[in-house]
């Protein structure tokens, strides 16, 4: 883990994925995988799951904090949702990290940004890990 920061994770995002998460977390809610009902409530499309978005950032954290268990806290607000075309290539979501403080009893205060085609999908992310 580097104190300096998460670098950069890019993850790539289909409708495929969608489809399986649908299935995983039992949310069924057209709006993840129907392209008609999506645009009819003013959506830009098939949107991925919030809660996905969130556990790719969780995914990219616990890599860089080397495991799951290191994990202390962990939060995220929704701010944009994020459209997945019905490509073969989908889209990418990219997170990243700031570290902001390092405490004395071994904690790892950062900052986590996800990012949409250069928009914040996730704000206010934060996590504490407890250094290894």
């Amino acid at each position: 883990m580097s104190d300096t920061g998460l670098p950069p994770h890019t993850f790539t995002v289909t409708r495929a994925d969608l489809v399986r998460y649908c299935g995983a977390s039992g949310d069924f809610n057209p709006i993840h995988w129907s392209e008609r009902t999506a645009t009819d409530v003013g959506l830009p499309g098939v949107i991925a799951h919030g809660m996905y978005t969130m556990a790719l950032a969780g995914r990219a954290l616990t890599a860089w904090a080397g495991g799951s268990d290191a994990v202390v806290e962990f939060s995220v607000r929704f701010s944009r949702p994020v459209p997945v075309p019905d490509t073969d290539e989908g889209t990418e979501v990219v997170v990243s990290g700031t570290v902001k403080e390092v405490t004395e009893d071994g904690l790892t205060k950062i900052s986590l940004t996800a990012t949409c085609h250069g928009e914040k999908v996730l704000s206010l992310g934060q996590a504490i890990v407890r250094k290894r």
